[in-house]
């Protein structure tokens, strides 16, 4: 049973911490960002959030300084929002899973073409 809290607490992370990326983080480093999602260890005192960019990898670095800068506003308020009794840490981390699914729908469009000449 002590599995399934981290899984609720990781999806109550990934809703609040997206829309403090719509309201309250003004980092001009964090445009553009989209998070998939959130693991947290079974103390829940440390989570790892894992986001994408528009403009892919070459952001990464970027974007996870935007994060550091507000992280400890987002331990404040995240921990503060769901209650927990201690206000987790978290580590940033890209994922490259969308740019990885983008370029295999763009070679299966380009090896249907190929089969339909």
């Amino acid at each position: 049973m002590e599995g399934r809290r981290p899984e609720r607490v990781a999806e109550l992370v990934l809703r609040e911490l997206a829309e403090m990326l719509l309201r309250d983080l003004k980092d001009p480093r964090l445009r553009g960002v989209t998070l998939t999602g959130v693991k947290m260890t079974d103390d829940l005192r440390h989570g790892k959030v894992f986001f994408s960019h528009l403009e892919g990898v070459s952001r990464a670095k970027q974007v996870i300084a935007g994060f550091q800068s507000a992280g400890g506003f987002i331990r404040k308020k995240l921990g503060r929002e769901l209650g927990l009794r201690y206000a987790p840490e978290f580590e940033f981390e890209y994922d490259p899973g969308i740019e990885h699914g983008a370029r295999i729908d763009a070679l299966l469009r380009e090896a249907r073409t190929r089969n339909q000449d």
